[in-house]
């Protein structure tokens, strides 16, 4: 008996306000508020289902990834890591100086509500660039943020590769 691929959270919460964007105005005009500190709790009926209110580490990434899907409206998550959409954001991929800049930003980041802070541009620039984000994995990095150092590790293998990818061009 073949078990089923276990769904994250963060998967879960994604695919549930994709769905949701596509046919209720309210509800995504209020996520893709959800950012912005002041105006934040418009979104907070929404997100309490899914997280603590009173834990900013929690919060905090729900609200950001909220208004990132509700803005970016992508038709299903993305396949792709926080590292590797930086680097696709820049024609010179991870070679350009502007996604190192970036990606070093977010790597010296010590809590999840400062990284919350640096990526609500960044988000931005992944939507307007049409990058497929997966927006899943990233809220459960965020969430799970308290292994900073193995996340960190992680998007940086995701942004430069793996030591074996680069011998192939060799």
């Amino acid at each position: 008996m073949v078990e089923a691929a276990k769904v994250s959270r963060g998967q879960s919460f994604v695919k549930f306000a994709l769905g949701r964007i596509k046919n209720d105005n309210a509800f995504s005009a209020a996520l893709s508020r959800a950012d912005n500190p002041a105006t934040e709790s418009q979104a907070w009926e929404y997100l309490a289902h899914w997280c603590d209110l009173d834990k900013d580490w929690e919060r905090r990434p729900f609200a950001i990834i909220a208004a990132a899907v509700a803005r970016a409206k992508p038709a299903t998550d993305g396949m792709l890591g926080i590292g590797k959409a930086i680097a696709l954001c820049y024609d010179d991929g991870n070679k350009s100086d502007s996604a190192k800049s970036k990606l070093r930003r977010l790597l010296s980041c010590d809590s999840a509500e400062e990284l919350c802070i640096i990526l609500r541009p960044l988000l931005s620039l992944i939507a307007s660039k049409g990058v497929r984000l997966n927006y899943g994995q990233l809220l459960n990095d965020l969430v799970y943020f308290g292994d900073g150092e193995k996340n960190k590790q992680k998007w940086a293998v995701d942004f430069y590769g793996r030591r074996g990818d680069d011998s192939l061009g060799a």
